[in-house]
């Protein structure tokens, strides 16, 4: 029932600029692991306009209904079943996946998660398989954006543990598990993709 389905403004606004993005970059067929599906509207997204990629979401048990009512209503071939994966407690899925993308996670994560998430994408990362990372960045500890800082000020008043990252850090933490970046790609309302690849 459609009325199952949750909705979030924000990846309705934001999908066209990203898809954009993943078509240059996902070219060759292959499996992604989508980490912190939300609502499960990207999923259905970009599997939908993606039909050579084999779309897996996945996200913490909460939240997976929501994924799987998008999933069930859109019936398309090459998205699987939503996975549960709290990057910090569950088991892993088994690789190799080809891509993994996640938008918006990093800055509601406190950094041992980040730490960890990072170490667990290079582990199901394929050899010269890519890591596509949406959302809000700073650079060289200044942020690229007023918006962004008042962002950021009202994470870290929330919960201290939570704040925009800097990219020269998660930089540093991509190449401790052989991750290096490749590109970064400035879309809408001051959000970013960053993108590592598996070497």
């Amino acid at each position: 029932m459609a009325s199952e389905k949750p909705y979030a403004p924000a990846a309705e606004q934001n999908r066209a600029p990203i898809l954009a993005v993943l078509r240059e970059q996902f070219l060759a067929h292959g499996r992604v692991l989508e980490i912190g599906a939300g609502t499960g509207q990207h999923a259905v997204h970009f599997a939908a306009a993606l039909p050579h990629l084999d779309w897996c979401p996945s996200d913490v048990a909460d939240n997976l209904p929501g994924v799987e009512a998008w999933r069930r209503d859109a019936a398309l071939p090459n998205l699987r079943a939503p996975i549960p994966l709290d990057v910090r407690l569950d088991t892993w899925p088994e690789g190799p996946f080809e891509y993994v993308y996640s938008a918006n996670t990093v800055h509601i994560m406190h950094w041992p998660a980040v730490e960890v998430m990072f170490a667990g994408v290079a582990r199901i990362l394929a050899p010269g398989g890519l890591f596509a990372l949406y959302g809000p960045f700073a650079h060289d500890g200044v942020h690229t954006a007023e918006s962004n800082a008042r962002f950021d000020h009202a994470l870290r008043t929330q919960d201290p543990g939570m704040g925009v990252r800097d990219r020269a850090d998660l930089d540093s933490l991509a190449s401790a598990h052989g991750l290096q970046r490749e590109a970064i790609i400035d879309l809408p309302v001051n959000n970013q993709i960053l993108l590592w690849r598996h070497t």
